[in-house]
């Protein structure tokens, strides 16, 4: 069973930038799709990126649209976000999550079937 780490979530200030890492172990999660959530407090959980298992597609929630870069690195079994012009509603806490067939609906939570602990973004106005 792959299990995933996220890291590099921070406070940063509103116009910043801030790269996520999300490390899988346990198992390749080179045939998984890999997608970054986020949950801020009192609102569900929300789809921000996605990236097939060969990243010859990638896919964007509303609100990264634009700014934000999904990528992965299959040899390293790692995928990240890239999050540019950062603003104060991008605080939240960030999920990296895995599932084979998440590409098929990729914004569904029940995609997919192995998430990590999350890593808290905080950008400040």
């Amino acid at each position: 069973q792959v299990q995933l780490v996220e890291s590099g979530g921070r406070l940063v200030q509103g116009g910043g930038s801030l790269r996520l890492s999300c490390v899988a172990s346990g198992g390749s999660s080179s045939r998984y799709y890999m997608a970054w959530f986020r949950q801020a407090p009192g609102k569900e959980r929300e789809f921000v990126a996605g990236i097939t298992w060969s990243a010859g597609t990638t896919q964007y929630g509303g609100s990264g649209q634009g700014r934000f870069i999904v990528s992965r690195d299959n040899d390293k079994n790692m995928a990240f976000l890239q999050m540019n012009s950062l603003k104060p509603e991008d605080t939240a806490v960030y999920y990296c999550a895995a599932g084979r067939w998440a590409n098929v609906e990729p914004m569904d939570v029940a995609r997919y079937t192995t998430w990590g602990q999350g890593t808290q973004v905080t950008v400040s106005s």
